[in-house]
Parts: structure tokens; C-alpha cells; sequence
């Protein structure tokens, strides 16, 4: 049977929202004009989550788990998804429906336009504060600035990506990863759809303040050497700073015999030297801490024993897996 559409959730402590989410997602399913399927991933959730998801596979096969050994974070819970997708199209959504299922078929008609990324554009944020709305715009401009690549203002991860696109971001397994620049990155024919984002539906955001200035420091790690220019030019030009200061207690020295008073003086400007070095070294030592994460070559996720098994089936050739057999 092949599949023409997957729909890809990342799971993590969503027990209140997942009927919810469920009843949605049927309804979708329902109107949707090809073999679809919806891949759960569930992100080490210590709720009921997991229970849930499986209760809904039992009664219905179109819903598939991948259960995560860990929480291994958002983007890559992303990816797992991703990579267990078997659609020709594949659709990104978070599961708190602030991401409303109905925007799919909007997403849809612009795939079958010739589009082979169509992303979600977020025109009304609702129930956002205003300075987490004012930090997402800064963010966002920011990163376009300092980046060469041309990212979209205002999108997510909620959007579609044809297998084509699917097929080379897979082939992409760095450890930081910030998903949404990565699929900029590939380039590709590139549409949006325009929608307003709701409350939570329920439960609580899974992106406090600290996860989203991690996420913003990837992105911008990932797509810009700009703070390894700036720390050279910022360095260079407290250097030149320094020599002069240093010509001028000697012409001092020469002028008048002694040198020129002031340890208060002195004491600042070599704790300021300091400072500038210290934040130096720690702008590159950021870079250099990706670059250890990423030799290392760990798996970007581990799944558990039972989805490792579903893993293995899928790999199967599609008329090995009509026919049920096994490896």
C-alpha cells in the first residue's frame, strides 16, 4: 500500500490535549484524498501520553508510535518522525493544536500546485505575551541578518515537505539542529499558508524561555559565523585601543619623568581586557563545543525495543510489506 500522506507529531506530556487532538486528526483523516497515515513520536513523556497514543493504534492502524528510550528534545523527536515517515508528502505539526490540522489541506493544495515546501506562516499569535512575541520577531530578523541563507519571517515547524526535500534532509544528521533553518538551507520551490495561531488547546508550553534561547543560539550557531566575525573585529579593536593607551603612558613617561598616575585606572582596563578575552574565548568555545558534540557521532535518537522492531519492518521494500513478510 503506499502511502501519500504522514503526518508527523512530536509527543512530550500532552495527556490533556491527546483526544482532543485525536477527534481533529480523524476528522482530517476523513477528507484527505489519498492512504494516510499519522506518526506519533512519542518524546519520553512521563504522563499518560504514551497509553493514550497506544489505546488509539490498537483501534486505529492509520496511527503508528515511535517511542523515543529518552527525552531527547523537540527537533529531534522531529526528525525521528521524519525518518519513520513513508508518505510522498510529509506534514510537521506539533500536537497542542496550536497548530490547527484544517491548515493541512491548505498545505495540500499548494504541494499539488508544484510547491516542494509549503510552510505555515503565523499572521495572529494568540495567548502569547507580548515579550515572548517581541523576543520571536527579534529573533527572526536577527537570524536573517546574520545568516545567508533566506528564512521565512514568522514560520514554525509546521509544514510540508515533498519526499524529494524529506529524502535529502535525512541526509543531514547534525547533533544541533535547528530544524527550520535546515530546510531553508536545502533551498527547493518554497510556498507559505497563512493562519492564525491559537491558545493551547491545554496543558502547559513544552518551550519555557530557556529552551527557546537554546533553540535561537542553535539557529544561529548553525547558519552564521557573524559572532566569530564580531569576536575578531571586537578583539582587533580593543587591541588597537589598549597600544594606544600604552603610547600615551609612555609619552606621558617621557614628557614628565614619571608615570602616569592612577592604579584605579589601570585595574579597569585590565579587568576590561580581561572580560573582552573571556567572552572571546567563550564565543568560539561555543563553536568548538558543537564541533566535539558532532565527532563523536552519536545516533541522533535511540528508540525503544518495540519501535526498533516497526523501524526495521518499514525499511522493508513496499511489496515485501503487502505481503507480510518478515526479515
Amino acid at each position: 500500500m503506499t502511502i501519500k500522506y504522514s503526518i508527523v507529531l512530536p509527543i512530550y506530556n500532552e495527556a490533556e490535549v491527546l483526544q482532543l487532538l485525536f477527534n481533529r486528526l480523524d476528522a482530517l483523516l476523513a477528507v484527505m484524498d489519498g492512504e494516510s497515515e499519522i506518526v506519533l513520536v512519542n518524546d519520553g513523556s512521563r504522563d499518560s501520553s504514551l497509553k493514550q497514543m497506544r489505546e488509539k493504534a490498537k483501534e486505529d492502524s492509520r496511527y503508528r508510535i515511535y517511542n523515543l528510550s529518552r527525552n531527547f528534545g523537540h527537533q529531534i523527536a522531529i526528525t525521528a518522525g521524519m525518518d519513520a515517515a513513508r508518505g510522498e508528502a510529509v506534514i510537521v505539526m506539533d500536537a497542542d493544536l496550536q497548530d490547527p490540522p484544517e491548515v493541512v489541506l491548505q498545505m495540500i493544495a499548494k504541494w499539488k500546485e508544484g510547491f516542494s515546501v509549503v510552510s505555515a506562516k503565523r499572521v495572529v499569535r494568540e495567548g502569547e505575551s507580548v515579550f515572548k512575541r517581541a523576543t520571536a520577531a527579534l529573533f527572526y530578523r536577527l537570524l536573517q541578518r546574520m545568516s545567508p541563507v533566506q528564512f521565512e519571517m514568522d514560520v514554525g515547524d509546521f509544514r510540508l515537505l515533498d519526499r524529494a526535500v524529506l529524502d535529502a534532509f535525512k541526509t543531514m544528521r547534525e547533533q544541533d539542529r535547528f530544524v527550520r533553518g535546515m530546510i531553508s538551507w536545502l533551498g527547493f520551490e518554497q510556498a507559505t499558508v497563512e493562519f492564525v495561531r491559537a491558545e493551547r488547546a491545554a496543558g502547559e508550553t513544552k518551550y519555557p524561555f530557556f529552551k527557546m534561547l537554546k533553540l535561537a543560539t542553535d539557529g544561529i550557531l548553525g547558519f552564521s559565523d557573524v559572532p566569530l566575525r564580531a569576536a575578531l573585529w571586537v578583539g582587533s579593536l580593543v587591541s588597537v585601543l589598549a597600544v594606544f593607551y600604552g603610547m600615551f603612558v609612555i609619552g606621558g613617561w617621557f614628557a614628565s619623568g614619571t608615570a602616569v598616575d592612577g592604579w584605579t585606572s589601570t585595574v579597569v582596563t585590565l579587568a576590561f581586557l580581561g572580560g573582552m578575552n573571556l567572552m572571546m574565548t567563550g564565543v568560539v568555545g561555543l563553536y568548538v563545543g558543537r564541533i566535539h558534540n558532532q565527532v563523536k557521532n552519536r545516533p541522533l535518537y535511540v528508540l525503544d525495543a518495540a519501535s526498533q522492531d516497526v523501524a526495521r519492518n518499514n525499511e522493508l521494500a513496499p511489496t515485501e510489506r503487502v505481503s507480510g513478510r518478515a526479515m
